[in-house]
C-alpha cells in the first residue's frame, strides 16, 4: 500500500523515534545503547534515532497526563540491585516500531538487572488495559560487548525515503487516474 501522506508512515520512518521498547528490543541493526548513572539520575542512551531518557530517581511524581511524549515521563527508583524505571504519558504510536498502537494509559514498567560482570537481564512489562486483555512481559540478556561504542544515527541527513515514497505514491496516483480517464474516453467512443 502506497502511503497517502507521512502520517502513513512510522514514527521511525519519519526519523522521529522507534519508542522505549522499540529502542531497546534488538533490531536489523543499531542496537547499541548506554546505561549512565549520575547522583539522582540515570540516563539510558540508544544508537538508533539517538535518543536519550534522563530518569530521576529522587521520588518525584509523573508530570502527569497534560504534559506527553513519544518517549514518556519515566521515574526511576533502586529494588536492591535493580533499577526500575516505570514510564507513563505517552503520545501515540506503537509499543514497538511494528507493534499495535497503544492507549492514553499505556504504562511501561522496566527492569534492569545486572547478572554477570558482562550481561545486564531486561524486562519490560507493557500494561495498557485499554489495548490489552492483561499486561505482558518481555524479557531478554543485553550483553555488553568490549570495544563496542555508539555511533551517530543522523537519520535526517541525506535522508530522501519519506520524500521518495510520497513522490512515488503520488505518481502512482496520477497513473491510475490517467488509466482510468482513458478507460471512461474509450467507453464513451465505443457506444
Amino acid at each position: 500500500m502506497d502511503p497517502a501522506s507521512y502520517l502513513d508512515l512510522s514514527t521511525y520512518d519519519r526519523c522521529i523515534t522507534r519508542g522505549v521498547t522499540g529502542s531497546y528490543f534488538p533490531s536489523i541493526y543499531g542496537n547499541g545503547s548506554q546505561i549512565i548513572q549520575e547522583p539522582g539520575y540515570v540516563a539510558i542512551r540508544t544508537e538508533m534515532i539517538h535518543e536519550t531518557r534522563i530518569i530521576p530517581l529522587d521520588g518525584r511524581p509523573h508530570d502527569g497526563p497534560g504534559l506527553r511524549s513519544y518517549m514518556g515521563d519515566a521515574r526511576g527508583h533502586w529494588e536492591g540491585n535493580t533499577l526500575v524505571v516505570e514510564t507513563t504519558d505517552f503520545i501515540g504510536g506503537k509499543v514497538d516500531v511494528a507493534g499495535v498502537p497503544y492507549s492514553e494509559d499505556l504504562k511501561l514498567t522496566e527492569r534492569f538487572t545486572r547478572v554477570a560482570p558482562d550481561i545486564v537481564d531486561y524486562q519490560v512489562t507493557v500494561d495498557d488495559p485499554k489495548t490489552f486483555t492483561r499486561p505482558w512481559t518481555v524479557e531478554f540478556p543485553v550483553r555488553h560487548e568490549p570495544g563496542y561504542r555508539i555511533f551517530e544515527y543522523a537519520c535526517h541527513e541525506g535522508n530522501r525515503a519519506m520524500h521518495n515514497r510520497l513522490s512515488a505514491a503520488r505518481a502512482t496516483e496520477r497513473e491510475q487516474a490517467e488509466k482510468a480517464a482513458q478507460a471512461g474516453s474509450g467507453a464513451a467512443v465505443s457506444k
